[in-house]
């Protein structure tokens, strides 16, 4: 039965369709493995479970405007997995294969890619892991690396709007040469207090600050700070920020349309500068700020109800290259045949 597409939340949605597994054992990888099964067995001491060894991506392929689908940058997101297989000392698949593992488990579960008009995707997720039992603190030997999809729903189901946010100067979500820059689990663990504490005041998001002066934005929740000013994309520089794939594509496209592009350190204190902000990553795109409140200052910084024109205009232009309604200049896009 075809999934009912337009009832699609962002969100795991169970088909019952294929992922691959690979294991690293003595020194190689093996053969993939083919499942439909949700589950992975491991060890109750593997690595993964009590250190925290583990390493995730998540990419989208769409059905585009001309029936073709389109994976969105894989190859950038390896990079971002083996920078993090790096830091966590975990086996490395190569590039080669990370890649058409995403292209496969794409092939493999086309039936549930939605179609081109449900403004749907399909989100692949790609998971590293260290399987090794041990009892000490160090680096697994042994790892798996597994590769699932599952159709997602638009973020936003009545269209893109602003949401609000609060800053967050009590909780860092990560620190200077920590972990910050590669996407691995325990980043979002240590915003999980800070987000329950936001919402049950009402707000959709946390502007968390820098661990040493609590003055500069790194992160918006779970995504990269953006923020329009005249003719500048503004977005914060730092060790402790994850390299988000999608902020990048986003400055290529304003430097395109004539912005300059700013990546440094920017001040809580700029919040009210600004013309438009908003967080960016996969499942959004962007994500716009209504009204950022300070409680240390005790005011709230509003941009207005609606979506600003600068962000509005760079989300379509990112989406009209992935569902291929514009030229895909810079070759981000494979073809999955």
């Amino acid at each position: 039965m075809e999934p009912n597409w337009d009832e699609l939340n962002f969100d795991f949605n169970a088909t019952g369709g294929e992922n691959l597994r690979y294991y690293f054992r003595d020194g190689a990888w093996s053969d993939a493995e083919y499942t439909t099964s949700e589950y992975i067995p491991v060890h109750m001491c593997a690595a993964c479970l009590n250190y925290g060894l583990q390493a995730f991506e998540g990419l989208k392929a769409f059905r585009g405007v001309d029936g073709r689908v389109r994976l969105f940058r894989p190859h950038a997101h390896y990079a971002r997995m083996a920078a993090g297989a790096r830091k966590l000392c975990l086996p490395m698949p190569s590039e080669q294969m990370f890649v058409d593992a995403c292209v496969d488990i794409v092939r493999r579960n086309l039936a549930f890619l939605p179609p081109y008009e449900s403004r749907a995707a399909l989100y692949v997720r790609p998971v590293l892991f260290g399987t090794k039992p041990c009892l000490t603190v160090r680096g697994s030997n042994e790892a798996g690396f597994c590769v699932f999809a599952t159709p997602v729903g638009p973020y936003f189901k009545e269209g893109i709007h602003p949401i609000n946010a609060i800053v967050n100067r009590n909780q860092d979500r990560s620190a200077p040469l920590g972990t910050g820059d590669v996407k691995v689990g325990g980043n979002y663990a240590s915003s999980m207090l800070s987000c329950e504490e936001a919402h049950a005041q009402g707000f959709k998001a946390v502007l968390y600050t820098e661990s040493i002066e609590h003055r500069y934005i790194e992160e918006c929740g779970a995504a990269n700070f953006i923020a329009i000013r005249g003719k500048r994309y503004i977005t914060p520089k730092s060790p402790s920020i994850l390299p988000s794939i999608t902020n990048a594509s986003l400055r290529q496209i304003a430097m395109d349309k004539g912005f300059t592009v700013e990546e440094r350190q920017v001040d809580v204190a700029e919040l009210d500068s600004f013309d438009e902000c908003g967080a960016c990553g996969t499942g959004a795109i962007i994500t716009p700020l209504g009204n950022v409140y300070d409680p240390d200052m005790g005011k709230t910084i509003h941009y207005g109800d609606d979506v600003g024109p600068v962000l509005l205009d760079l989300y379509h232009s990112l989406q009209d290259i992935q569902y291929g309604r514009a030229e895909d200049k810079y070759g981000w896009c494979i073809i999955v045949e």
